[in-house]
């Protein structure tokens, strides 16, 4: 068993060596390679290794343009590499310096960096810092009646992002929309997209409001979703925005196609679209006699005589005692004797040169040095300043809030849903990042038609993802081409498992069982008859305290018995001993008889 066990540990401790080895390589470059402290090592897994170590070619993904499988009102893919039927915008943003207001940022039309679909390209945005606008017009207006909106778009962060946006504009319908001077002021009606800047990552779902009384729009924000967004702008991968929007006011924000947040627009919007029935009154003011404080001092309360407010919060302690070595006369800090004026050091400049101080060395092996002083501890007498104790206030009124008037510019919105028609849709963007590809836009009123077109573009992208991906075993592989040690640690993992297993399990000889002697009239090993000898030894111990048990109860019950008859029989003894004092009384006249009748000469003679 010792054996087995020293095995074990010299393949832990061996594959722990590896490892802690590798890691050693990756922090330190002047720590020796681990290729060649395990050279030998490496020759024989070598050896172990499959001839062809390359994964088998991923299942190859033909890609193929989505088309729409009903109505629509705009659908995208840039298949055809231009930018037809888009419009770039010509446009300057008011109050930003001339450098920077030009809407100049490049947009081109091409495929992904990395694409997995060849053919497949979409519209990405080439520069960095700067202003892009571009727009289309729908194939006819959408307006919002009984059907549903459903806005979809893919996004593709190639270089992650640090401060920018992808969100799109749906531009509302007015007589003055031009699209060549689209701009950050060009009036929307949604606005639908994720958005970050720093660490806040976000997924925009605004939309403009009109006042039905005063005919002015106002912004109204989704609530933040609950979602952690951040892997969808950080993993480089295509995902699918979809905005669904249904003529009751509920709304869903979906992200490949999970609900990542949802609501009410009457409900769930900032601000909310319909104003509140009341507000405060901005022309009532508190009273000067208002009372706010519901404590107050007690006015009657008296600072005790004995309230002492000089005394200190520290003293003294006055039963401590200088320990013993205490150095009094050496200072602290002295001089160091080892410093030398600088070269450069000018008296008339710098002023009159002095050592640097240093702890002084003879204080190292005493318990201090300089002017010995008693430690301070809390002063039991110390109460600080008096101050009166806190009581309710009778005149308290609680805190004042203006009264509650009728609100002039109340209105009743239910139908928020109802909101201004729109007649292109937009990319209104900075980025301080480049590269990042839009795709496969579409705008309908039919779920179906939505995930159909998901089905044929953006989940054609993510099964030639996952094709091209490799497994963990492709993986492994992979890792183990670049680094070879790792081979050993792949034999390791295996190897160890199984080792142990039939060191533990299948090592030990078989014992024939008990049924198996009694068939032959073979002898059996020395183990079981000891093991039987210790099973009769404990059975005949065992019952040896049961008949010692039963002995006990005996001899309890024969005592039990014997103080019984012991009553019993003192109690006829006094009675015999009574009769036999009534027969003394009788025995000597009998006595006397018997004597009597027995001499000879009262004996009658015997006749022949």
């Amino acid at each position: 068993m010792e054996l087995k066990w020293l095995l074990c540990a010299t393949l832990l401790v061996f594959g722990i060596v590896v490892v802690q080895a590798h890691d050693g390589e990756d922090d330190n470059d002047d720590v020796v390679d681990i290729e060649d402290d395990l050279e030998d090592g490496i020759e024989e897994v070598e050896e172990l290794k499959p001839e062809a170590s390359t994964p088998p070619p991923a299942p190859k993904v033909t890609y193929k343009p989505p088309v729409p499988t009903g109505d629509v009102y705009f659908v995208e893919t840039f298949d055809d590499g231009t930018l037809i039927g888009w419009v770039l915008s010509k446009a300057k943003k008011d109050d930003t310096d001339d450098e920077i207001a030009k809407y100049d940022g490049k947009w081109e039309v091409q495929e992904l960096k990395e694409t997995k679909l060849p053919g497949d390209k979409g519209l990405v945005l080439i520069s960095r810092a700067k202003h892009h606008a571009v727009s289309a017009k729908l194939s006819k207006p959408f307006v919002f009646d009984t059907k549903p909106l459903i806005v979809q778009y893919e996004v593709n962060f190639q270089n992650g992002i640090e401060c920018g946006g992808a969100y799109v504009k749906l531009l509302s319908k007015t007589p003055d929309l031009n699209l060549d001077q689209f701009h950050d002021k060009t009036p929307y009606t949604i606005m639908f997209g994720p958005d970050k800047c720093g660490e806040d990552y976000k997924l925009h779902f605004i939309f403009r409001h009109k006042n039905p009384k005063t005919g002015n729009y106002e912004e109204k924000h989704a609530k933040r979703p609950d979602a952690d967004l951040k892997t969808y702008f950080t993993d480089k991968k295509t995902h699918l925005y979809t905005l669904v929007l249904n003529p009751d006011n509920s709304f869903e924000m979906l992200v490949d196609q999970t609900v990542v947040n949802s609501g009410n627009l009457l409900n769930d919007m900032t601000p909310p679209v319909n104003p509140p029935r009341e507000i405060e009154d901005p022309n009532d003011e508190k009273p000067e006699d208002w009372d706010e404080r519901p404590k107050i001092p007690d006015p009657d309360a008296v600072k005790p005589d004995d309230w002492d407010e000089d005394a200190p919060a520290k003293i003294p302690d006055e039963n401590a005692v200088k320990p013993e070595g205490w150095l009094d006369d050496e200072p602290e800090y002295v001089a160091d004797p080892d410093a030398e004026k600088p070269d450069d050091w000018d008296e008339d400049m710098d002023g009159e040169w002095e050592a640097p101080q240093i702890a002084n060395p003879k204080c190292e092996s005493a318990p201090g040095c300089g002017t010995w002083q008693r430690p301070m501890i809390d002063n039991p007498n110390y109460k600080g300043k008096w101050k009166p104790p806190m009581i309710d206030n009778v005149n308290y009124q609680g805190i004042w809030k203006p009264r509650k008037i009728p609100n002039p510019d109340f209105f009743e919105d239910l139908e928020p849903f109802k909101m201004t028609p729109f007649s292109a849709v937009g990319l209104e963007l900075w980025s301080m990042t480049s590269d990042i590809f839009f795709d496969n836009f579409i705008i309908c009123i039919d779920r179906a038609v939505a995930d159909d077109w998901a089905s044929d573009g953006w989940g054609l992208k993510k099964a030639a993802d996952g094709a091209a991906e490799p497994g963990v075993v492709g993986q492994m592989m992979a890792a183990a081409e670049e680094r070879p040690w790792l081979w050993v640690v792949y034999i390791l993992t295996v190897a160890l498992p199984v080792f142990l297993v039939v060191l533990f399990c299948c090592s030990g000889k078989k014992q024939p069982s008990a049924a198996e002697y009694k068939k032959t009239d073979a002898p059996q090993p020395d183990v079981n008859e000891e093991e039987e000898r210790e099973e009769e030894k404990d059975k005949g111990d065992k019952e040896e305290e049961e008949e010692e048990e039963e002995a006990n109860e005996e001899k309890l019950e024969e005592k039990q018995k014997s103080d019984t008859e012991v009553g019993n029989a003192s109690q006829e003894e006094e009675e015999e001993e009574e009769e036999e004092e009534e027969d003394e009384d009788k025995k000597p006249a009998s006595e006397e008889e018997e004597t009597v009748n027995r001499s000879p000469r009262n004996r009658k003679p015997r006749k022949d």
